[in-house]
């Protein structure tokens, strides 16, 4: 017994046996009309019931919280749906743009030359390694492309020429492709040459107009165009504006370098002239 007495938890019984009899003698001694047992046990449970209280009230906000968050989330997703399905509608607007642009040059350059059958495409893919030189077009076989078949963009700007076809799709090389050549003249002095390029100058995105007279009247500023001279390309095509004329250093000849009138690199579609008058015609053509 004397250990019991002696331990740690008996001692606490007992401090909480007193602090419960004080709390009777207070509420009996405060509080009129109350049984000292509903006295005792309302000041005890009135801090409890606030506390519970408290608890309750504080589920509640955070039931509230998360019902709000479970509408930001609607909400936000409903926002990003929106900004898809306007992305999408977006893209439809361009898409639809260019086809337009596209087809409205088409029917110029038809109006303009009754001789030419052109098809649209649209680029689907570039050479890895230089994408000014190389594309894939979306027409093929199938649509009547054939190897040597020019490309033009716009209102007859050279591009460049068709050098493989599938069913599909076809492989065009363009102005830049150090591998293309063209026969070519300067209009003002009608002065004439051969079109071409170097792996240094067409990632410059310039080219060269070669076989000048070291005496040339060309100047800066001119405009270059297709001679029409082989039949792979009709005559009078744009190819692009003179930007220096140079000695070349190999010979006693002269050349000018050529700033394209197509960005090449920028280039998402263009027309693939399928036929034209004198079309695989080996023959020069008058340039007077």
């Amino acid at each position: 017994m004397s250990r019991l007495v002696k331990t740690t938890w008996f001692k606490i019984i007992i401090l909480l046996l007193v602090l419960l009899l004080v709390c009777i003698i207070v509420a009996a001694a405060t509080i009129k009309g109350s049984s000292p047992l509903t006295t005792v046990t309302g000041t005890i449970a009135e801090p409890l019931s606030r506390v519970s209280s408290s608890i309750g009230r504080g589920f509640t906000k955070v039931s509230h919280f998360f019902t709000s968050s479970e509408k930001y989330e609607a909400e936000i997703k409903d926002l990003k749906d929106q900004i898809v399905e306007y992305q999408a509608e977006l893209a439809e607007y361009e898409q639809t743009k260019q086809k337009l642009e596209l087809y409205e040059d088409f029917l110029e350059i038809k109006e303009n030359h009754q001789d030419y059958e052109v098809v649209p495409a649209v680029v689907i893919g570039k050479d890895s390694s230089n994408s000014f030189t190389t594309f894939v077009f979306n027409k093929g076989s199938v649509d009547g492309v054939s190897v040597n078949d020019p490309v033009i963009y716009g209102k007859g700007i050279l591009v460049g020429v068709v050098t493989k076809v599938s069913p599909t799709y076809c492989v065009v090389s363009t102005i830049l492709d150090p591998n293309i050549s063209v026969s070519a003249y300067e209009v003002r002095t009608r002065e004439t040459g051969f079109l071409s390029t170097t792996t240094a100058m067409s990632s410059e995105s310039l080219c060269r107009l070669s076989g000048l007279e070291r005496t040339t009247s060309i100047a800066n500023g001119g405009i270059v165009c297709t001679t029409g001279v082989g039949g792979v390309y009709p005559r009078d095509l744009i190819i692009g504006t003179v930007k220096e004329v140079k000695n070349d250093d190999k010979d006693i000849s002269s050349y000018a370098v050529i700033e394209p009138s197509v960005e090449v690199g920028e280039l998402y579609d263009a027309l693939i002239l399928t036929s034209f008058d004198g079309q695989g015609s080996s023959s020069a053509i008058n340039q007077e």
